[in-house]
């Protein structure tokens, strides 16, 4: 049977997941080969570096972020997005709080774990 995520997601329905200290998440849906996913920064917390075979793209809800993807770091705010090829190593850090808003392919299994 395929994997696939229910089909209707509720904000008030829906916990948030601690990630690292400061950063929750939310899982919106998914299948097998693509996963969207709601993250929650506190101001000043940090996705350190990492990388990892998924595609990545991400759009910022809110907030202001400093983004390294690679060598290259901009800062983005509410309405700008970003893209991290698989394999890539990045790392987000929130200068204001806010969300943003991930996409992932394929899903990501260790969310799920």
């Amino acid at each position: 049977m395929a994997l696939v995520s229910k089909r209707f997601y509720t904000d008030s329905g829906s916990d948030w997941e601690e990630v690292w200290p400061g950063i929750t998440r939310k899982i919106l849906g998914y299948d097998d080969r693509l996963m969207l996913v709601k993250v929650r920064f506190l101001k000043g917390t940090e996705a350190p570096a990492h990388d990892h075979p998924h595609s990545q793209c991400s759009y910022i809800e809110s907030g202001i972020f400093e983004v390294t993807i690679g060598d290259e770091t901009l800062t983005l705010e509410s309405g700008d997005g970003f893209n991290v090829p698989s394999g890539i190593i990045h790392s987000v850090t929130a200068r204001e709080a806010g969300v943003i808003i991930d996409a992932f392919s394929p899903h990501r299994e260790d969310f799920l774990e």
